[in-house]
């Protein structure tokens, strides 16, 4: 025997059944419209990237090799630059070096002029006292080298005058 009671029970327990069931139900339609979702998503993302692998990567692959063309090109720009530049500061070093001498002669030569310039009145007169003895000492000098000469000479006529008598007082000796 059943009791009411029972048959109750059996037909919420059976309600319950298909109330999980619906939501089972319900829960596996959301599932499979996110799945749809994520699928429609995917597919899209796939065509993508086989549009790019058909037509969008060969652009790219074209602007690469452009690019790596360009970068050659920058790089022998830079080689040529810096051989000209490097070129241009030797010389321009080389200039300013002969500039440099020219303007120490300059100054140099100007220098005695401009010191003389400067000088008081007494330095001025021991200067032309000391080109004066300069011009003094170079006149002794001729002068004792001229002595000098004219000593030499005469000694070579005493030796033959000596000379001369020696041998006159032989032959005297001898006869």
């Amino acid at each position: 025997t059943v009791t009411r009671d029972d048959v109750e029970e059996s037909l919420k327990a059976k309600w319950q059944y298909v109330k999980d069931q619906e939501q089972l139900l319900k829960d596996l339609r959301l599932q499979i419209e996110e799945t749809d979702q994520k699928l429609i998503l995917k597919r899209i993302e796939r065509d993508y990237w086989l549009e790019y692998k058909n037509v969008g990567s060969k652009t790219h692959a074209n602007k690469i090799k452009n690019l790596e063309k360009d970068i050659q090109e920058v790089k022998d720009d830079l080689c040529r630059a810096t051989e000209y530049y490097a070129n241009a500061l030797k010389t321009l070093k080389e200039k300013n070096d002969s500039l440099i001498e020219m303007q120490m002669k300059k100054s140099k030569e100007q220098a005695p002029e401009n010191a003389v310039k400067r000088i008081d009145k007494s330095s001025c007169r021991d200067i032309e006292e000391n080109e004066w003895l300069k011009e003094e000492v170079k006149i002794y000098r001729k002068e004792v080298s001229d002595l000098k000469a004219s000593i030499y000479l005469l000694e070579e006529e005493n030796i033959g005058l000596v000379m001369k008598l020696l041998d006159l007082r032989l032959q005297n000796l001898r006869v």
